[in-house]
This record gives C-alpha cells, sequence and structure tokens, in this order.
C-alpha cells in the first residue's frame, strides 16, 4: 500500500518551476510605463548582479533621458559606438532647429536616426530582459512606452573547415558550425531558391536555444513538416546543449540500437537531403544537423558516392557493405565454426588453425571476447586521447600489444587477423552512430555462436532483422525501399545507379513534386551531341586547312 501511495504522489508531484520560469510567470503581463527608473529597477532586479552586464546612460539628443543595456562580451562594441550611441546623441542635421513632437520621438529615433537594419520596438518588459540575454542591446528613453531592441550580437566563432567526421575526396569541403546564422547561410547558399523555408523556436527553460526547422516548400509533406514541429514543441527540458538532446526525444523507437535519425556536419548533403523531401533540424550551438526521417540504407552512403561516375561507386559501395557484414558477423563465426564445424575448414588451413592454438589455453568464445573488448578499450583511448597522442598509442596497441599477445600464448594468430579485419570493417561504415550499433551487436552474436554454434547465428539475424523490419522513423519503415519494395528506391540501394535513372523522388517520402529530372534529358543529350574534333569528319577536315 505505501508503494502505491509513493506513486500516486509522484504522479501528482508539480513540475520543476525554475526562477526564470517564476520570473516570467509573474512579469509576462508588464509593459513600461515611460518612467525610465521603473524600467531601470525591473531590468537591475534580474541582471544587475553580473560584472558583464553593462548600463549606460545619456542622453537623446542632449535633451530626452535614456540608458543602453547590453553584455559587454556578447556585442560588438565598434558597432554600439558608431551606430546607435553616435546617432542617438546628436541630432541629425535635417531636423537641427524643428522641434521635434512627442508623439513623433519613437518614429524619428527608429526610422530617421539609428544606423542599424536590426531595430524593432517592444513594449514588454520580460522581452527585453530575453533580448539582453540573446545579445542584443536594448536602449529605454525617459516617456516612451516602448523600448528600441538592436541586433548587436557578435559571438567569436571558429572558421568554416572541412568537417572531421565525414571526409570526402570528391565534395564540398565546408562544414556547419556552431553558429545557427552561419549555418543557415551555408544551406542557403547551396538552395538559393524561395522554396526553402526555415521556421524556428525556442526549446530549454533555461538555455532558450534556438531550433530552425528546414524544408522544401512544394516538395516535403506538410504533414512530416507538421509531425516535426509537434516532437519538438513538446520538448519540456532546462538545456538543450546539443543536437543530440533533440535527437534522443523524436526517435521512434528509445530502445533500439539502430538510429532512426541522421546527423551530418556537411550543408550539401543537408541540402541534397531536402531536395529529397526530408526535414533538416538545426540547433544553435550545434555544428551537427539532424535529418529525418531516416531509413537503414543512409547510412552506408556518403556524399562522394554521387559525385563520382556511378560504376566505380557502385563497386565501393558493394565493398562497403561487405565490410559492414564482416563487422557484424566475423567474430561470431569464427567462434561457431572454431567450437562446433571445424570441419567446415579446409584442412590445411585447419592444421594451421590448430597449430596457431595449440598453446591458448582459453576457448574461442573467451579468446575472442577479450580480444573483442581490449580492440574497443583501445579504440576508446585512442578516441579521448590529444590527436598528437592518439596515433602513436592505436599504432603502439594494435603491433605492440597484439604480438606480445600471440608470443605469450595468450591469443592465437588467426584470432588477432579476425579481430583486426572486424575493425577495419567497422571503420569502413560512414556513419558513426550506425557503426556503433553493429560493434554493440557483434556481442550477442558472438555469445550464440559459442553457445548454440552456426544455428545460434542464424537466430541472432533473424532477431536483428525482424527488429529492423519492425522500426519505423517518422511512420516510414526503416528498411526502404527494400521492405515495402520499391523499384525506383533498388536504383540506390545496392548499387548507385546513373543520375538520369532517378527521375522520381524517393516515394516512401510521399512528396508533393514527384519529379526530380526531366524523364528525357539523356536522349535529347545524346541527340544533340555532336563529335565537332573527330578526325573522320570530313567538315572538320575543311575548316582546319587554314591551320599551320
Amino acid at each position: 500500500m505505501s508503494i502505491l501511495k509513493w506513486f500516486k504522489r509522484k504522479k501528482e508531484a508539480k513540475p520543476l518551476v525554475t526562477i526564470s520560469d517564476r520570473i516570467t510567470e509573474t512579469h509576462q503581463h508588464e509593459k513600461i510605463n515611460g518612467s525610465l527608473n521603473d524600467a531601470l529597477d525591473f531590468i537591475i532586479g534580474i541582471l544587475g548582479e553580473n560584472d558583464d552586464f553593462v548600463i549606460r546612460r545619456f542622453r537623446v539628443f542632449g535633451h530626452y533621458e535614456a540608458v543602453m543595456f547590453y553584455f559587454s562580451n556578447m556585442i560588438d562594441q565598434g558597432l554600439v559606438n558608431t551606430d546607435i550611441l553616435k546617432p542617438l546623441m546628436y541630432l541629425p542635421a535635417h531636423l537641427e532647429n524643428k522641434p521635434i513632437a512627442p508623439g513623433r520621438l519613437t518614429d524619428v529615433l527608429l526610422n530617421e536616426t539609428l544606423y542599424h537594419s536590426e531595430g524593432k520596438l517592444e513594449n514588454k518588459l520580460i522581452k527585453l530582459v530575453e533580448a539582453i540575454l540573446c545579445g542584443q542591446t536594448v536602449v529605454v528613453v525617459e516617456g516612451l512606452d516602448e523600448a528600441f531592441l538592436i541586433g548587436t550580437r557578435n559571438i567569436d566563432k571558429r572558421s568554416i573547415d572541412q568537417p572531421a567526421t565525414e571526409m570526402v575526396i570528391r565534395g564540398s569541403r565546408e562544414g556547419f558550425i556552431e553558429l545557427l546564422g552561419t549555418n543557415i547561410a551555408l544551406l542557403r547558399y547551396r538552395l538559393q531558391t524561395p522554396d526553402l523555408r526555415l521556421h524556428t523556436m525556442e526549446i530549454g527553460r533555461r538555455t532558450q536555444s534556438k531550433v530552425a526547422i528546414c524544408f522544401m516548400e512544394g516538395i516535403t509533406n506538410r504533414e512530416l513538416v507538421d509531425e516535426v514541429k509537434n516532437r519538438l514543441s513538446k520538448i519540456d527540458i532546462d538545456a538543450v546543449l546539443d543536437s543530440g538532446y533533440l535527437e534522443q526525444y523524436i526517435e521512434d523507437n528509445h530502445l533500439s540500437p539502430f538510429p532512426q535519425v541522421q546527423y551530418t556536419e556537411r550543408p550539401d548533403k543537408v541540402a541534397a537531403n531536402l531536395l529529397e523531401g526530408r526535414v533538416a533540424i538545426l540547433v544553435d550551438g550545434s555544428p551537427m544537423a539532424l535529418v529525418v526521417p531516416t531509413v537503414f540504407s543512409q547510412f552506408y552512403q556518403t556524399v562522394e558516392d554521387y559525385n563520382e561516375r556511378y560504376l566505380m561507386m557502385s563497386s565501393i559501395r558493394l565493398a562497403r557493405l561487405v565490410a559492414l557484414i564482416f563487422s557484424l558477423i566475423f567474430p561470431s563465426l569464427y567462434v561457431a565454426i572454431i567450437s562446433f564445424n571445424p570441419e567446415l575448414i579446409p584442412t590445411e588451413f585447419a592444421v594451421a588453425v590448430a597449430g596457431g592454438r595449440a598453446g591458448v589455453p582459453f576457448p574461442a568464445i573467451i579468446e575472442v571476447l577479450i580480444i573483442e573488448i581490449s580492440m574497443e578499450v583501445l579504440r576508446e583511448a585512442t578516441i579521448r586521447l590529444p590527436q598528437q597522442v592518439g596515433g602513436a598509442l592505436s599504432i603502439v596497441g594494435v603491433l605492440v600489444v597484439g604480438q606480445a599477445a600471440v608470443a605469450a600464448g595468450f591469443a592465437s594468430p588467426i584470432t588477432i587477423v579476425i579481430i583486426a579485419l572486424t575493425t577495419i570493417g567497422s571503420f569502413a561504415t560512414p556513419a558513426y552512430n550506425a557503426a556503433l550499433a553493429l560493434r554493440l551487436l557483434r556481442f550477442p552474436l558472438i555469445f550464440l555462436g559459442g553457445i548454440f554454434g552456426l544455428y545460434g547465428i542464424m537466430i541472432g539475424l533473424i532477431l536483428i532483422a525482424n527488429h529492423l523490419l519492425s522500426l519505423k522513423s517518422f511512420g516510414i519503415p526503416y528498411l526502404s525501399p527494400l521492405v515495402p519494395g520499391s523499384l525506383q528506391g533498388m536504383k540506390d540501394l545496392l548499387i548507385r545507379g546513373p543520375l538520369w535513372w532517378f527521375k522520381k523522388r524517393p516515394t516512401f517520402l510521399q512528396t508533393i513534386d514527384k519529379r526530380r529530372i526531366d524523364p528525357d534529358v539523356m536522349d535529347d543529350i545524346m541527340n544533340s551531341s555532336h563529335n565537332v574534333l573527330d578526325p573522320n569528319n570530313t567538315s572538320s577536315k575543311d575548316g582546319g586547312k587554314g591551320g599551320r
């Protein structure tokens, strides 16, 4: 009975209310009453204990008392001095010796005095505090019932550089950075069309992180856009410090190891997904953009697949798929064959394997698990160490420790080779989160292979396939376009077909505009092409008589 009462109390418990929530609820309807001192007391009462909070008193045109508020580390000081403070203190030349009616002062200051395009009026006191926290400059003038909000935010940022997690040989070298405005500019640079739509919202009670939802008008299904907005609007959290926070809230299955939301720091990749009919989510402060909905085939595809000729990239994609399969089942297959079905190994190779395992004191499953766990620890240590030390550690770990383990009889040479091939295969998977899921699933497959042999591996693969078939991302089956089958999608599944094969956008996205290219584009190009420099062309020879 006490447990039921505890659950009842937890259910009826009120949600956490922060200080900022209480301030907002108490003062959300309070407006500027024209008294400069009242506005000053209100703002100082909330923000006055910060050493970087600047309060600058001055007189507008030498007559009207005014005060300026801003955080010194978030604004462009030169812009404040030249474009705001100076024009407000000196009367414009065309207004000299002309009286300014009290009712016209607001209009004169906003439209004839300020040298700044990002200026607007606001009469709610709580909005003034929010603007200052965002990096804007607020100017309050005595006698006016509206304050001036001026965009002067200027935060130091790192330069646009090549993405560190998605390397390509042929493709764009630009990657997203932490500032949302810069990321939107990179996106608009690639999609210079009025169809690109961008809606923003603020998530996080304390951080008030700005989140941008991007989609293509006339292409993206509006129900998908509404669903994305609905899921984001219901997130009630105190802080959103990275896009990964949102990813964990909006995915469909929270217990699945497979990612249902794709993240990327490449603007060209986001643009390509938007043109297919997907929705992108950008978060201020995060260089990673989220793309929804997502299917499994996206995690072994790269931007480079579409920048090179299709024959070469199709073969590379197949090699990538082989590496993906290696990284999942190779260790468990080795354990099952060594433990239960050694007759499947050719005789000469079986003798070599038996000789290598002669001095190993552990069964195959224990040996593989120890080496696998050691590789995972080594991989994590390499990532966390400084870049200068990480490379040296990986070489020492793989060569020295591996050789020492074999020499000491702790592991067999064939086991080291199997684990090395598995590790290399996991590195060949372009998406880190998908590779992480496959690395996690290796361990239950090893257990099943060590206990039940090949039957255990088949049971494990059937369970994984059944789980993949049950997954959905915003209502789209995770294995699309394989299940349910789509002929158009099959052209970009195992191989990458020619670009002119992709006449329509993916059918599972249910886009508004389904056509991507003109169906007769290749026929028109081939019919209108001429071998103008062909040496067997008579007209070309005649035209060249005048040459040397």
